[in-house]
């Protein structure tokens, strides 16, 4: 069975991406092919980037590094669940792909966005530019959540039958991906 990180990026107090979080698990989960497993990246509680040598070395001297690096080399496959912040990735969100590289490679990506007008499509546009540097394989298919505060009532997040179609979507060609890619990493 392949791995599945669903990894949570606003770290805000009054974030609502847990919400969407909540509710994409068990569609994750329901799919067969992963284990999935949530990754708040407001409990990993990255410092701003503060290694001296570069990712690429894997020289890391912080334990919060060692301990990000062996969280994000268990998975196969990743969902990122985020907001746009100035039509662009969040801080945190890029701040904790920065931190790595080679435990990122060769993994596929997927996106879950949410957002105003534009469903946080901008942030997954510009967050795609990050990821295949690290050369992580984007894929197409994505769950964009425009105008997401008329689907929260009160602490639950209600996705519609156009969501969860294009999470199963996803999440089909993301297995697809992180099974090709698994024998490049071997």
């Amino acid at each position: 069975m392949l791995h599945l990180q669903v990894i949570l990026a606003s770290t805000r107090s009054a974030r609502q991406g847990d919400k969407i979080a909540t509710w994409f698990m068990p569609l994750a989960e329901r799919q067969g092919e992963f284990s999935v497993e949530l990754i708040d990246l407001a409990q990993v509680n990255l410092p701003l980037f503060d290694e001296s040598d570069s990712p690429r070395a894997q020289n890391y001297q912080h334990d919060h590094t060692k301990a990000w690096s062996a969280l994000v080399s268990r998975a196969d496959a990743y969902v990122i669940v985020t907001p746009e912040y100035n039509f662009s990735t969040p801080p945190s969100l890029s701040n904790a792909l920065d931190y790595l590289s080679k435990e990122w490679q060769y993994k596929p990506v997927g996106f879950v966005s949410y957002g105003g007008v534009s469903g946080g499509t901008r942030a997954v546009q510009m967050t795609k530019l990050i990821v295949t540097t690290l050369r992580m394989m984007p894929i197409p298919e994505a769950v964009n959540i425009p105008m997401f505060t008329q689907f929260i009532d009160g602490d639950v997040f209600t996705g519609t039958p156009q969501h969860e179609r294009s999470a199963s979507a996803m999440l089909t060609e993301l297995a697809r991906w992180a099974t090709a890619l698994k024998t490049m990493r071997a």
